[in-house]
C-alpha cells in the first residue's frame, strides 16, 4: 500500500523507520511544524521531520490540518492508508476521508481504558500491573474507533514512565506493520471499543508532579516513576525547587512527613504511610546525582521537604 506516516516525537521513529522497511511505499510524512527547542530556544524540526528528511521522504508539515492547502498536497500524495503515532493535532473529517483506509492510530494503552494525551504515564499513576498498545481506525471522537490488534505487556515494579513508553513504541511498532498487512490482505477485523469503561488520560502538567509527602510512599513512587523523564517529580528545598529522579519505597514507618533522615550515605524521606529512600536527586542549579553524593555535600542535621 502507499503510506503516509503521521508523527511528531521520537517515539514516532521506530514505527516511521519500521514501516519503511516493511513490504509498503511510504510516500510522505505529516509531522508538527518546526518548533523552538533546547536552551537556544532555535526553531528545530521534530523528531520525525528529522528521521523523514534523512530518509529522503517528502514531508509536510501544516499549521493545522484543516489548511486547503495541506489538504491538497496529501491528496496528491494518493495514500491508501495513513498511520499515525503521536501526532499532535485532531484530524477534521475532511482529512480523515482522503486515505482509501483511513487513518490508523496506534495508540500507548488498552483502550478504552487511557484515551488522551498520557496513556503510559496515568497507567503508572493509576498503579496498573499490565499495560499495552492498539492500533484503531480514527474516527472525529477522541481514541474512540474500532480497534484492529492490540499486544499486551507487564509493567515493571521499578519501570519509569520513559522505560515503558521506549518499549512500547519498539513492539507497537511491529503491530503497527502487522495491522497495515492485514488492512492490504483483506484480513482485518475491527470490533468496536466498548461504550462503557473508558478513562481519559489527561497531559500530566508540571503541577501534577509536585510530590505530596503526606500521601502514602507507594502513590509517590508512582508519581516518580509517571513523571520520569517528563514533566520530572519535584519537591522544594529551602525554597528551590528539588527534582526526584529515583526513589525506592520501603515498609519503615514513618513519622513526620518531609523530614529526611540521613544514615551513612543513604537518605530516607518521611511520607503518609513509609519511608521514602532517595536514589538519585536534582539539586536546584545542579546537574542530576546519586542520592549518596549528595549527601556527602550536607552540612546540615536537619532537611525538610516543602508540601
Amino acid at each position: 500500500m502507499r503510506l503516509v506516516f503521521a508523527g511528531t516525537p521520537d517515539v514516532a521513529v521506530p514505527s516511521l523507520e519500521a514501516l519503511v522497511a516493511s513490504r509498503h511505499e511510504v510516500v510522505g510524512v505529516v509531522t508538527r511544524p518546526d518548533a523552538r527547542r533546547g536552551r537556544g530556544k532555535s526553531l528545530s524540526p521534530s523528531p520525525v521531520a528529522a528521521r523523514a528528511a534523512e530518509l529522503g521522504l517528502p514531508v509536510l508539515k501544516p499549521e493545522h490540518p484543516r489548511d486547503p492547502q495541506f489538504q491538497d498536497a496529501l491528496r496528491a500524495l494518493a495514500p491508501d492508508c495513513c498511520p499515525v503515532v503521536a501526532y499532535g493535532a485532531l484530524l477534521p473529517t475532511p482529512v480523515l476521508d482522503i486515505p482509501t483506509y483511513g487513518w490508523i492510530n496506534l495508540h500507548f494503552s488498552l483502550l478504552p481504558a487511557y484515551r488522551g494525551a498520557a496513556p503510559v504515564q496515568s497507567a503508572i499513576l493509576h498503579g496498573e500491573s499490565e499495560t499495552g498498545a492498539v492500533t484503531f481506525l480514527i474516527v472525529p471522537a477522541l481514541d474512540a474507533g474500532p480497534v484492529c490488534g492490540e499486544i499486551r505487556t507487564p509493567i515493571g515494579a521499578r519501570e519509569t514512565a520513559g522505560d515503558l513508553l521506549t518499549r512500547l513504541a519498539s513492539s507497537g511498532a511491529q503491530l503497527l506493520v502487522e495491522t497495515m498487512d492485514r488492512i492490504e490482505d483483506g484480513t482485518a477485523e475491527f470490533v468496536e471499543q466498548p461504550a462503557e469503561g473508558g478513562t481519559y488520560a489527561a497531559k500530566i502538567e508540571v503541577e501534577d508532579a509536585h510530590v505530596d509527602w503526606g500521601a502514602p510512599v507507594d502513590v509517590i513512587d508512582r508519581v516518580v516513576r509517571a513523571c520520569t523523564p517528563a514533566p520530572g517529580a519535584w519537591t522544594t528545598l529551602d525554597g528551590q525547587k528539588f527534582r526526584l529522579h529515583e526513589v525506592l519505597p520501603t515498609d519503615t514507618p514513618s513519622t513526620d512527613p518531609g523530614r529526611v533522615d540521613q544514615e551513612g550515605r543513604r537518605l530516607f524521606v518521611h511520607t503518609g504511610t513509609g519511608r521514602l529512600e532517595l536514589l538519585r536527586v536534582q539539586p536546584a542549579g545542579k546537574k542530576a546525582m546519586e542520592a549518596a553524593a549528595w549527601a556527602n555535600g550536607l552540612h546540615t542535621d536537619t532537611i525538610r521537604f516543602g508540601r
